[in-house]
């Protein structure tokens, strides 16, 4: 039993060595030649999904985002689903999952394929994903605190620090601040001169107004505001 042991053991290694010998030589160019290699996607669509009526030009009308740091990926987001209400006719979760990767571009079509292959299976996973990435804490800690310490600037029309001070609520739509301490951040931001002339409009009845009643009167305010500083 021994002796057939080792002659198994033998043939075996025997078999191996004629394999490797079979084998061809790679040269280093050989190794360093790239070969084309893919991975999946990590969008995984469900297999019972039906095709959707996709109008010509669509994916190219669709809004680019880059990745860069300037950009605002809420709105990214919402002219994204902008574009897709007006130009598909059976808008749902799964076409913008399917559209969604069309609408990246340099580090942002790059962020999408280091993902891990069919890891996002729905629209609400993925635009978690993306704000996860494109959003991350340090930069809303950043926002909210602008939005806390908001100041009017010099020279500033009433109009003009209004406009951006709703830009700048724009940027972060999750800073988490109720609207009546949105309305103190910036009636507090404004100058003595201006707070007299908000006061002075509304009969010295500013702070008797509902939090959506003082958004409101702002509107008015900065709209007329603006053609009288025209």
């Amino acid at each position: 039993d021994s002796i057939s042991m080792i002659d198994d053991e033998e043939s075996t290694h025997g078999d191996e060595f004629e394999n490797e010998v079979d084998q061809p030589v790679k040269s280093l160019r050989d190794y360093l030649q790239p070969t084309r290699s893919s991975t999946p996607s990590c969008v995984a669509v469900p297999a019972n999904t039906g095709n959707f009526d996709n109008r010509p030009g669509v994916v190219h009308l669709l809004p680019k985002f880059r990745g860069l740091d300037s950009e605002n990926p809420y709105m990214h987001l919402k002219e994204f689903d902008m574009v897709c209400a007006m130009h598909l006719s059976n808008l749902d979760d799964v076409v913008k999952l399917t559209l969604f990767p069309f609408s990246l571009t340099e580090k942002a079509r790059y962020w999408l394929h280091t993902l891990r292959p069919r890891t996002i299976g729905t629209w609400q996973e993925m635009t978690r994903e993306f704000l996860k990435k494109n959003f991350p804490t340090h930069k809303t800690n950043t926002l909210r605190r602008s939005i806390m310490n908001f100041a009017m600037k010099e020279n500033e029309t009433f109009f003009q620090c209004w406009e951006r001070f709703k830009e700048l609520l724009l940027s972060c739509p999750h800073h988490g601040y109720e609207t009546w301490r949105v309305i103190s951040f910036f009636y507090d931001s404004l100058s003595s001169s201006t707070r007299q002339f908000v006061e002075m409009m509304c009969n010295g009845e500013f702070m008797s107004k509902a939090p959506d009643e003082a958004w409101d009167y702002f509107d008015l305010l900065a709209e007329n505001a603006q053609v009288w500083d025209t």
